[in-house]
């Protein structure tokens, strides 16, 4: 079985020799597998919202992932500009400084907004750009026989937005019913839908959309509001990708506890959930598959703020094969970390993981 025949097997419900895997790394691990494998990492592609998901491909291959990432990233005519100060700019105008570990938010380019005709006078990136999808393209042509492909699609609606405005601004808005806050979700909804639709054409086997609504102990906003101002938007976005490419199953990833929207998500559309925080509130993966099992495939699982930097190799093989005779029963599973494998994490331990889910055997 091919790694593309295990993920498109695993996605419509059928059990396969084991689930497909994916993993992605932050950059100072992707440094150090580099050497323990013995081939060069090199720097994370230019994609202003993905590039740890679409770096660092083929060393994620020998590891052992099934699929690869695909996505869009700054066109010619708009790179990503590295000031000598250290201030690093996108195309968006969203402005990040390095401090270690993470580039921190530090230049909001619409906080000042206060109208709609604010959000309509900026000049938002033009999703045909020539040169966006150039990588994707390349990463098609040389690994879709062969691998499962997920479109990066990360930042859909709300973290674009509140990159560009400032979190406390948005939420405030939101909260007014402020009049911006609309056309400012429908102008990011409208750029992340062309996107992902131009990736469900190129024949991506799964569009990975994502907003992170929730926190270690529960959701960061109401019911009510997911639906308000959410929830539209990500059911038309799910139906443009479908209607482009029927074939293709759309994932949302919501870091955090998220269950009180679960169901929405089914209702809007979704085949995929990610990430499927272990430590989060209520993200147990017994009443995850027994509740929504039918319905949902599910992405992710493992740990990645206690098992995989601090477990031994033995208990991260029996927590991985836990989860696996889990969440793979009847199909419908890709294991995956539950976030990036953050530098803490020792590359024994990633091994680990990866020989983990090859040595499991379905019972």
């Amino acid at each position: 079985m091919t790694s593309k025949e295990r993920l498109l097997e695993a996605i419509n419900f059928r059990e396969t020799d084991r689930p497909p895997v994916y993993c992605s790394v932050v950059p100072q691990l992707a440094e150090k597998l580099g050497k323990y494998l013995g081939m060069p990492a090199g720097p994370a592609l230019d994609s202003p919202m993905s590039g740890l998901r679409i770096s660092w491909m083929d060393m994620m291959l020998k590891l052992g992932s099934d699929c690869v990432c695909i996505a869009s990233c700054a066109p010619d005519n708009a790179p990503t500009v590295h000031h000598e100060d250290g201030l690093i700019v996108n195309e968006w105008g969203i402005g990040m400084r390095n401090h270690g570990l993470y580039d921190d938010f530090e230049v909001h380019p619409l906080a000042d907004v206060e109208s709609v005709k604010d959000v309509e006078d900026y000049p938002f990136p033009d999703p045909e750009a020539p040169g966006r999808f150039r990588l994707a393209e390349e990463a098609m042509a040389k690994y879709g026989k062969d691998y499962g492909i997920i479109g990066d699609l990360e930042c859909s609606i709300f973290e674009t937005s509140w990159y560009l405005v400032g979190l406390e601004k948005l939420f405030m808005g939101m909260a007014m019913g402020e009049e911006w806050v609309d056309a400012l979700f429908d102008k990011v909804a409208a750029f992340h839908t062309a996107v992902g639709k131009k990736l469900a054409a190129m024949g991506a086997d799964i569009i990975w959309c994502g907003d992170d609504l929730g926190s270690q102990n529960g959701p960061m906003i109401s019911v009510d509001m997911f639906d308000r101002y959410f929830f539209p938007r990500i059911q038309k976005m799910f139906a443009a990708f479908k209607e482009v490419n029927p074939k293709v199953k759309v994932a949302w990833h919501s870091c955090g506890s998220i269950l009180p929207f679960i169901p929405r998500f089914i209702e809007a559309g979704l085949d995929i959930l990610n990430p499927l925080q272990p430590l989060a509130t209520g993200m147990d993966p017994v009443w995850l598959k027994e509740t929504y099992g039918d319905k949902l495939v599910f992405f992710g699982g493992i740990c990645v703020q206690k098992l995989l930097p601090q477990g031994t190799p033995q208990e991260i093989e029996a927590e991985v094969h836990r989860r696996i005779d889990i969440l793979s029963q009847g199909g419908g599973y890709i294991v995956a970390p539950a976030h990036n494998i953050q530098s803490d994490t020792s590359v024994e331990n990633v091994q680990a993981f990866f020989d983990a889910v090859k040595s499991w055997k379905r019972k």
